[in-house]
Parts: structure tokens; C-alpha cells; sequence
């Protein structure tokens, strides 16, 4: 096990030193062991990291297999079936004016990278775009939450078993530490987190012209209409809502449900509650708890400012010395209540009636654009919301997946970040898409100056048959 540095200047320089030496070095052969290597580091500390996890959240070991280490074997496995196609080069086209030459369009690295992640799924977030980086050709810096120490700590051990910090090194701290890292030019930055933040990391990044890939959030809508299976509405919202005591980027934030099937969507998430969770909630193992007391105050304050400004509660308690906050559904929120304007992050869940969907695509356009959309109804339905609004990714009649699924990049728009990861997307995103075009034969140099009578008339007749 390799000893890591902590100075922020101290790691970056060692990883731009070698920069230029990795472009060579660090083949397909090479980023394939990279890949190798960080996943049996993993397999052999799977234990430690749900003990982890479950220290720093109080998460069902389920929970943690399902949503923090199987989604990092699906990036590593996807990338090293597919890395040689990502890396080889691609010709295109020439076009009629370049008749004569050969193009192609060759991934080159990036070269060093930070990964700036987040406290609510703190194993997976910092180490997935840490596989795109790695199968691109990138070294990295991660920079995890000090939110979760234990988790932190894991990641840091994982990281100095697989790699070298000259190629992949953990920093770990708090906001200073973050603030030092970002004064590295580095060539691209990969951070999950809030709008907030995600601003002040791209005035960072502007500082030196480094590429971003931001994943924020924001509040990510439900539309029920009233075709849709409430049933099975019901069993994909709650999971998504309260998976992680609904700290989640993409997380049902509130549900627009047509009032034909409201009180049915009501009593079929109540019921969905306790066969999940128990008839007291705040006592089951498989429901996590709130990070920590300042959001566990922030979120029970959204709750009373509601209820005190007409919500009722259909569902719903709190224990303030576990820090667990039972799934919550609010009826009857109003625009003027905090709730409605600040994203929740947290396991409650308003339901709001409505009669036309118009009005519906209406509101979710005057709002920030969402990292996440659910539709659940027919094909009608979903057609209408998805056309007529604007998100990071769509889920129709489910919640959530978007987010893990191999093969779709997966970012926000506007608000809720640029950019995107996984897969394809995020091998791309650490990768500079380098053009190569090559002379054969090329006839353009005979319009090269000085522009003579000829050279006028040939350039008229490339006009017109461009035009054509």
C-alpha cells in the first residue's frame, strides 16, 4: 500500500509531471489494469465499505450493495468490455471542399483531473467518474466529503492499494481543502453536489479555462395523470423518494397528481410506506438515517413551516435522537411555503392536485430546470410532459434508474449541471475529442493567392457547386 501525500499542490504537480509521458504510456493495456486493479481493491474491502457506510448513515447493507458498490462494478465492467471501441480513432467524411484529405477524430486524455464528491452517495459518486477518468487516460485527485468520514476513510484506503499517487490520490478535508484544490489548473474538474457550490466551481475552473462536467439538482418533478396504474406509481415513487431517506440528486421532490386519483395515489403510498418500512419507521433498519443534525433540523423546519401554513400530513413522524425522519406525505402545500421553493433532499413528499396538465408543463418551465422528470401514465401522457419541458433525464412509469443505466448519458441541463457521466458519456467527458485531418491529394491549393483571373473563376465555380 502506497503512502499518499496531502498537499493539493504537492499531488497535482506529480500528476502533471507525468502528463505527457502518460499520453504514451498509459495504453489500452494499461488503463485495462488500472480498471482491474481498482476492482479487486474493491471486492476485497466490500465488507468494510457497508460497515462504512452503514456508520456514516445508518444504511441497510441491501441498500448499500444495491446503490453504492453494485453501480461501480456496472462502470468498470461496461468500460473494460468496451474501452478499445471508446478509444479508437473514427474517420469522417471529407465533404466536397475537402476532397483529397483523410479525417479522423482521436480520444486523447485530458490529462489530470479533480473529483469533488458529495455526501449523500459518497462510495459511488467519487469513485465512478474515477472510471471514466482512469479509461479515458486521466490521472486523478478525488476529493471526498467530510461528511462521511468512515466512508472517506475506506476510499482513501481503496485508492492507495490500487495506484500511485503520481496517477490517483484522495484528499481528504473539509471546505479549505477543497478551495486549495480547486487553485490547481487542473485540465478537467468532475463535481457532484449543489447549484450553490457547482457556481463557485466553475468560477474556479474559469480561472484557468478547465473543462466541467456539474451534477447538481434541483427539484425533480412526478407527474401522475389519471390513466396511470396508482399501484405501481406508488411502489416506484416511495422507493425513489425514501431510497437513502430520500437523499437523493434525483429523487421524486413532489408529485403533480391528477385529482381524479389523488386520495387513491395518497393511500396507496401510505400503505407502500409501511409494508416498506414498518409501522414506525423511524424504527427500521432499512429506512437510513438524516446525515447529520443540521439537516435533520432544516428538513423538520420545512415540515412545521408547512403545516403551519396550511399543509396537512398524511404520513409521517420523526426521532430527533436517531436523526430519522419517517417517510412524509404533505397534501394541500401552497406556493408560499418553503417546501415548495427549496429543493428537500430529505424523506418527505408533497403531493399537489391538478386538473390540467397544461397548467402542470406550465409550472415545471417556470421552474429551474430539474436534474430528473417522472412521468407515470400512458404514452399520451409521458409525450406531452417530455416534449413540453426540459430536464436532465426522463423516467417513465419509474424513478431513479436513469441515473445507474450503463448505456444512457446521464446529466443535468441548466440549474442542474452540464455535462454528462457514464459509459460512453463520461469516457468522452475526460477526453479531448481531437481532430486529425491529413493532405492526400487535396486540389485546394490551386485558389491559393495570388488570385488571378484563373484563380477567380475557379473560386466562382466552387461557389456555385457548393450551392448546389
Amino acid at each position: 500500500m502506497t503512502e499518499q501525500p496531502t498537499d493539493p499542490a504537492e499531488i497535482f504537480d506529480a500528476q502533471a509531471a507525468l502528463v505527457p509521458d502518460r499520453r504514451v504510456s498509459f495504453d489500452f493495456n494499461a488503463r485495462r489494469d488500472a480498471l482491474l486493479r481498482l476492482k479487486q481493491a474493491i471486492i476485497a474491502r466490500e465488507d468494510a465499505i457497508i460497515e462504512a457506510i452503514g456508520a456514516d448513515f445508518g444504511k441497510h447493507p441491501v441498500e448499500v450493495r444495491l446503490t453504492e458498490i453494485v453501480p461501480i462494478y456496472q462502470e468498470i465492467g461496461d468500460a473494460l468490455r468496451h474501452l478499445r471501441r471508446w478509444m479508437r480513432p473514427k474517420r469522417v467524411m471529407p465533404g466536397l471542399t475537402m476532397f483529397g484529405t483523410s479525417g479522423r477524430i482521436q480520444p486523447t486524455p485530458k490529462g489530470t483531473s479533480l473529483i469533488i464528491a458529495p455526501w449523500n452517495f459518497p462510495f459511488m459518486l467519487a469513485l465512478g467518474p474515477l472510471v471514466s477518468a482512469l479509461a479515458a487516460g486521466c490521472s486523478a485527485v478525488i476529493k471526498p466529503s467530510e461528511m462521511t468520514p468512515a466512508t472517506s476513510a475506506v476510499i482513501a484506503d481503496v485508492i492507495a492499494d490500487a495506484f500511485e499517487p503520481d496517477l490517483v490520490a484522495v484528499v481528504q478535508g473539509g471546505p479549505d481543502v477543497a478551495n486549495a484544490l480547486l487553485e490547481q489548473p487542473f485540465d478537467h474538474i468532475f463535481f457532484t453536489g449543489s447549484p450553490a457550490v457547482g457556481k463557485i466551481v466553475m468560477a474556479a475552473a474559469a480561472k484557468t479555462l478547465a473543462s466541467v462536467t456539474l451534477e447538481l439538482g434541483g427539484k425533480s418533478p412526478v407527474v401522475v395523470g389519471p390513466e396511470a396504474n396508482v399501484h405501481k406509481a406508488a411502489k416506484w415513487i416511495a422507493w425513489g423518494r425514501f431510497i437513502n431517506a430520500g437523499q437523493t440528486c434525483v429523487a421524486p421532490d413532489h408529485v403533480y397528481v391528477h385529482e381524479s386519483v389523488h386520495d387513491a395515489l395518497a393511500d396507496a403510498l401510505r400503505a407502500r410506506i409501511t409494508k416498506m418500512y414498518g409501522t414506525d419507521p423511524t424504527q427500521s433498519p432499512a429506512l437510513a438515517k438524516v446525515i447529520n443534525p443540521r439537516h435533520w433540523a432544516r428538513l423538520t423546519g420545512l415540515i412545521a413551516d408547512a403545516e403551519g401554513k396550511g399543509a396537512t400530513r398524511a404520513i409521517g413522524n420523526s426521532d430527533e435522537a436517531s436523526r430519522k425522519i419517517s417517510p412524509t406525505i404533505l397534501l394541500d402545500t401552497q406556493p408560499d411555503m418553503e417546501i415548495s421553493r427549496e429543493e428537500i433532499f430529505g424523506p418527505v413528499l408533497p403531493l399537489i392536485k391538478y386538473s390540467d396538465l397544461s397548467d402542470v408543463i406550465g409550472q415545471i418551465n417556470d421552474a429551474p430546470h430539474p436534474l430528473a422528470l417522472y412521468v407515470f401514465g400512458d404514452a399520451e401522457t409521458a409525450d406531452r410532459v417530455t416534449n413540453g419541458t426540459a430536464s436532465g433525464s426522463v423516467g417513465v412509469n419509474l424513478t431513479i434508474l436513469p441515473v445507474i443505466h450503463p448505456n444512457l448519458p446521464f446529466g443535468g441541463v441548466g440549474n442542474s449541471g452540464m455535462g454528462a457521466a457514464h459509459g460512453k458519456a463520461g469516457f468522452d467527458a475526460f477526453s479531448h475529442l481531437r481532430p486529425v485531418l491529413k493532405n492526400r491529394f487535396i486540389a485546394l491549393p490551386m485558389i491559393f493567392p495570388p488570385y488571378t483571373s484563373r484563380v477567380d473563376k475557379l473560386s466562382k465555380f466552387l461557389l456555385r457547386f457548393v450551392g448546389r
